[in-house]
C-alpha cells in the first residue's frame, strides 16, 4: 500500500508506523457531488472546517428520493448506478408477518419445553445425561452464560445430527460420508459401518472445482511433497521460508495487480492476527454488520473504537464517517488516528456482494482506509477471477488492504494480504507472520498451480473454462430455484446461495431428508441468522454438471412442503392460512384476558398493543405487572 501524496486538497499521511492524521477539506466541487443519492449543499463558502476534526458549518442533505418496492421482493436498488459500469441487483424478501408470528411461536414452544425438561432434569423427574456441576462449585463463576448453555441442551442439540458429519473421501462435487445413528437424541454417536457413497456436495466453497485427487494440481503437490516433505517446522523468520514460499507470494502479488503480497497458513488467522497489527487505540474501525467472525474478532482483539454500519447500506456508512470526522474520538474530541472500513467481498451468509464502487467513493471522499476481505469472492467472481475488483471492473490500487484466502477457490489452505510498504511492515509487527509456522510446501504448490491454471499461464483454457461454467451454472441454479417460487437471497452473480427455510422445526428436517436423497447441504438457523431468517445455503461449483443441479432442484417432493412458506411463492392454501390465523387469534385472546395482578391486588387488562408484543416475544407478561 503506497501512501498518499501530500496536497492542499488530500491531507492524509499514512505512516507505518506512526499516526494517521487526517482533516476534513470539503472543496466546493467535492460539496456538490452527488453520492448515494443525496445532495450535499454548504450553507456558506465562506466558512471552513475547524480543528480536531469539527465542521463548524453542518452539510444539509436533502432526503433521497423514494422509490417504489415490489409488493413482494425487496429489491436492494444501487443509489448511484453511474459508478457501476454493469447491472447490479440484488433481491432480498422480507419476512411475512404471519411468517414471523410462526416463527417466533415455534421457538417459543421449543424453550417453553426446553425449561420444562430443565425442571424436571433439576427434580431427578428425568434423568440428566448433560454435564452439571458439582455441589462444592455452584459458587464458582459459570462456564456458560445460561442461555447458551439453555440453547445448547435444548435445541441446539436436537438437530446438531445436521452438523459435523465424518467425510471420507474427496469432498469434490460428490462425496462420501460416514452413516451415524444416535440413540441419546444426539448427544452421541456412533457410526454405523455403512457409507453413503456420490452424495451430491452442495455445502463446500469448492468454487472451481480444483479440491480434487487428480490432474495437474495433485501432481504438482506430489512432486513437492517428494522434494521438501510434509512440513517445515519452523517460522518464516527462522528456518522455515523456503524458495517456493517466495515463489507464491510473488504469483500472488502479480495476479492481484499488486506490488507485493504476504501469505498466511491460516485464513482464519489472516484476519484475526493481522487486524491488531494495522489498527490500535486511537483509531476507529467501521464494519458491516454482517462481517466474519474473523474480522469481528480482529478488530476487538485492536483495542480500537468499533462501530457497525447496516448490511452493504451505504447511507448508513457515510453518517459513520461524517459523525467520526465531526466529533473525533469520544470525551476528548481528538481526531482519530486512523479510520478503517472493513468489507467482504462475498458475504457468506447473505450471499450478497459488497457495493465497491460506493465504497471506494466515500472512502476516498472521507479519506478513511479500505480493509477489503475477498475469501469467498477471490476465483469466483469477475471475468479473470480476480475477485470483486475485478467484477466491477475496479483499480487495484485503489483497495488499500487486500486480503483474501486460498481455501475457497484454490482448493488449498491459508490466506494473503497485498501490499508493498504495509507488507514490510507486516512482516515484524504481525504475529500471524512472526509466530506462525510456514505453510507446507504441498500445500503452497497447490496454490501456484491452480492460480497459474486460473490466469491461464499453463498453456490451457480449463481456468477460463471453470471460470465460465461457475458463472453459467449460478445463473442457471438461481433461476431455476426462482421459478420453482422459492425465496432466494443475494447477488444474481453470487455462487452462495441463500434459500430461507423460517421455521425452526425446518432446519433439521431439511437436512436430513436431503441427506436420504443423496444430497449434502448446509443449514443455518440462530444465532448463526436472525431468529426468523433461518436457511438452507447451496455453494454452486464449476465441478457441478447440469444434470447434478437438476437432481438438486428436482426433490420438489421434500422441498416444496419444507421450504415454502405460508402466504408467500407458489401456490397459496387458503384453509392452511385460515386456521393459522384462527390460531393466532385465539393466542392473542388467551393473552388478552390474562390479567395480571398489581400491587393491592388490582387486576388489569393487557391492551392490544401490549398483546401483540407478548405474542411476538418482545417483551414479557410479567414486565406488565404493577402498573
Amino acid at each position: 500500500m503506497t501512501s498518499r501524496p501530500h496536497t492542499s486538497e488530500d491531507t492524509s499521511v499514512f505512516q507505518l508506523p506512526g499516526a494517521f492524521c487526517y482533516r476534513l477539506n470539503m472543496t466546493e466541487s467535492s460539496s456538490n457531488k452527488l453520492l448515494n443519492g443525496d445532495a450535499c449543499q454548504r450553507s456558506s463558502k465562506d466558512k471552513k472546517s475547524g480543528k480536531n476534526g469539527f465542521v463548524k458549518n453542518h452539510c444539509l442533505f436533502q432526503q433521497p428520493q423514494k422509490y417504489r418496492r415490489p409488493r413482494e421482493k425487496n429489491h436492494n436498488v444501487v443509489r448511484n448506478p453511474s459508478l457501476y459500469n454493469k447491472p447490479f441487483v440484488e433481491s432480498y424478501e422480507e419476512t411475512p408477518l404471519l411468517v414471523a408470528v410462526l416463527t417466533y411461536m415455534g421457538y417459543g414452544i421449543l424453550t417453553i419445553f426446553g425449561y420444562l425438561r430443565d425442571f424436571m432434569r433439576h427434580w431427578n423427574i428425568e434423568k440428566c445425561s448433560v454435564a452439571r456441576e458439582r455441589d462444592e462449585q455452584k459458587d464458582f463463576v459459570p462456564l456458560y452464560q445460561d442461555f447458551e448453555n439453555f440453547y445448547t441442551r435444548n435445541l441446539y442439540t436436537r438437530i446438531r445430527d445436521n452438523w459435523n458429519r465424518p467425510l471420507c473421501g474427496v469432498p469434490g462435487s460428490k462425496m462420501d460420508i460416514v452413516e451415524q445413528v444416535s440413540h441419546d437424541y444426539n448427544r452421541t454417536f456412533q457410526n454405523t459401518g455403512k457409507i453413503m457413497r456420490d452424495v451430491i456436495n452442495m455445502g463446500s466453497y469448492n468454487y472451481l472445482g480444483f479440491a480434487e485427487n487428480v490432474g495437474q494440481c495433485a501432481d504438482a503437490a506430489i512432486q513437492v511433497t517428494e522434494k521438501y516433505g510434509s512440513g517445515v517446522c519452523g517460522t518464516r523468520c527462522e528456518m522455515g521460508n523456503l524458495d517456493i514460499h517466495q515463489e507464491m507470494e510473488e504469483l500472488v502479488a502479480r495476479f492481484l495487480g499488486v506490488e507485493s503480497a504476504l501469505t498466511f497458513g491460516m485464513g482464519f488467522a489472516t484476519n484475526s492476527m493481522n487486524i491488531p497489527a494495522l489498527a490500535g487505540k486511537g483509531c476507529l474501525i467501521l464494519s458491516d454488520e454482517l462481517n466474519h467472525a474473523s474480522l469481528v474478532l480482529g478488530a476487538r482483539l485492536s483495542g480500537s473504537t468499533i462501530r457497525v454500519f447496516k448490511h452493504n447500506n451505504m447511507v448508513s456508512l457515510e453518517k459513520l464517517l461524517r459523525d467520526a470526522i465531526v466529533h473525533g474520538q469520544p470525551r476528548t474530541h481528538r481526531p482519530w488516528k486512523k479510520l478503517l472500513i472493513v468489507v467482504e467481498g462475498i458475504y457468506s451468509m447473505e450471499g450478497s456482494i459488497v457495493r465497491l464502487p460506493e465504497v471506494i467513493a466515500l472512502k476516498k471522499r472521507y479519506k478513511a482506509f479500505l480493509y477489503l476481505d475477498e475469501a469467498h469472492s477471490i476465483g469466483a467472481l469477475g471475468p479473470n477471477g480476480k475477485g470483486v475488483v475485478d467484477y466491477f471492473g475496479l483499480d487495484p490500487k485503489d483497495v488499500d488492504i487486500m486480503m483474501g484466502t486460498f481455501t475457497k477457490s484454490f482448493g488449498a489452505a491459508g490466506g494473503y494480504i497485498g501490499g508493498k510498504r504495509l507488507i514490510q511492515y507486516l512482516r515484524s509487527h504481525s504475529h500471524s507472520a512472526v509466530y506462525a509456522t510456514s505453510m507446507p510446501p504441498p500445500v503452497a504448490q497447490q496454490i501456484i498451480t491452480s492460480m497459474t491454471t486460473i490466469m491461464g499461464e499453463d498453456g490451457t483454457s480449463l481456468g477460463a473454462d471453470r471460470l465460465r461454467q461457475l458463472s453459467e451454472n449460478t445463473t442457471y441454479f438461481r433461476r431455476k430455484l426462482r421459478e420453482m417460487g422459492f425465496i432466494i437471497y443475494g447477488n444474481d452473480d453470487s455462487p452462495v446461495v441463500p434459500m430461507m427455510l423460517y421455521m425452526p422445526a425446518k432446519i433439521g428436517a431439511f437436512g436430513r431428508e436431503m441427506l436420504k436423497r443423496n444430497i449434502g447441504t448446509v443449514v443455518v438457523g440462530f444465532p448463526a441468522t436472525p431468529i426468523i431468517e433461518s436457511r438452507a445455503r447451496f455453494c454452486v461449483s464449476a465441478a457441478h454438471t447440469r444434470e447434478t443441479l437438476d437432481v438438486v432442484r428436482g426433490v420438489r417432493g421434500v422441498s416444496g412442503p419444507l421450504v415454502r412458506p405460508l402466504c408467500v411463492c407458489g401456490n397459496r392454501r387458503p384453509l392452511t392460512v385460515c386456521v393459522c390465523v384462527c390460531v393466532c387469534v385465539c393466542v392473542c385472546v388467551c393473552v388478552r384476558v390474562c390479567v395480571s395482578k398489581g400491587e393491592g391486588g388490582q387486576q388489569r387488562r393487557l391492551n392490544w398493543f401490549q398483546v401483540l408484543r407478548c405474542v411476538l416475544g418482545v417483551q414479557d407478561l410479567s414486565c406488565f405487572k404493577g402498573r
